[in-house]
């Protein structure tokens, strides 16, 4: 169903259950589930979230400055990145780390074209440090990426299995859509992604997947096309 898509997966999904610091068991099965479905032919960018390691928003309440925080959120997305594409090539897929401004020799500098020359010969390309710039969140960096590089699809892998009426890990009453519009999900303000990450992805016409990563094998199912999680679309 999908050729090519941006996975953009949260800092804290690395982090185990505390969701804090680096868990090699996290990482083991984002890698193995990612391995898979790149030997399976799909063409998968990753952008990871810092939030495990340092998050800029929330460090300005504890006396960080907003521009120096969010660099240094930046930079735990590198950590993350660089961490993930060590266990992706145990699984004996290529995995390649670029950065959105200049960190060589720890990775490669961010072009387009050589990331997709990256996800065309079978490998898996990770783009880190966001947009390169202040004020801007991962989401909005997964969005442009994802236009960038031509993807199929965005898919956000979350701890919950998609998007619902409510946060079912505080509701238990809240339901799950299997799909909606943007338009249906801007007016519910329902959080699929922060507003400027939305409306790129609702200008640029990309569909967006919300789904478990947790659960092994879902990245492989919608590959196969199988419906997983919640399609929010056009």
């Amino acid at each position: 169903m999908y050729k090519r898509v941006l996975l953009k997966l949260s800092g804290e999904s690395l982090g185990g259950n505390s969701g804090k610091g680096l868990d090699t068991d996290a990482l083991r099965k984002a890698a193995k589930e990612v391995a898979e479905a790149a030997k399976a032919g799909l063409q998968v960018a990753i952008v990871n979230g810092g939030g495990n390691i340092f998050r800029g928003l929330q460090g300005t309440g504890k006396g960080f400055d907003r521009v120096d925080g969010d660099k240094m959120g930046m930079l735990a997305t590198v950590i993350n990145s660089l961490a993930l594409s060590i266990f992706i090539k145990e699984e004996g897929v290529e995995a390649k780390v670029f950065t959105s401004t200049p960190m060589e020799p720890m990775a490669e500098y961010y072009m387009r074209d050589k990331a997709v020359e990256v996800l065309e010969r079978g490998g898996v390309a990770l783009i880190a440090g966001g947009t390169g710039n202040p004020f801007f969140t991962t989401d909005s960096g997964a969005a442009l990426r994802a236009l960038e590089i031509k993807a199929d699809a965005l898919l956000k892998g979350t701890r919950v299995d998609g998007v619902y009426t409510a946060d079912p890990e505080k509701d238990p009453s809240a339901t799950r859509y299997d799909e909606l519009s943007f338009d249906e999900a801007i007016s519910k303000n329902l959080r699929v992604m922060d507003q400027t990450a939305f409306s790129m992805c609702r200008d640029g016409g990309m569909n967006i997947i919300v789904f478990d990563m947790n659960a092994p094998g879902n990245l492989r199912r919608i590959l196969d096309g199988e419906k997983v999680g919640t399609l929010v679309h056009p």
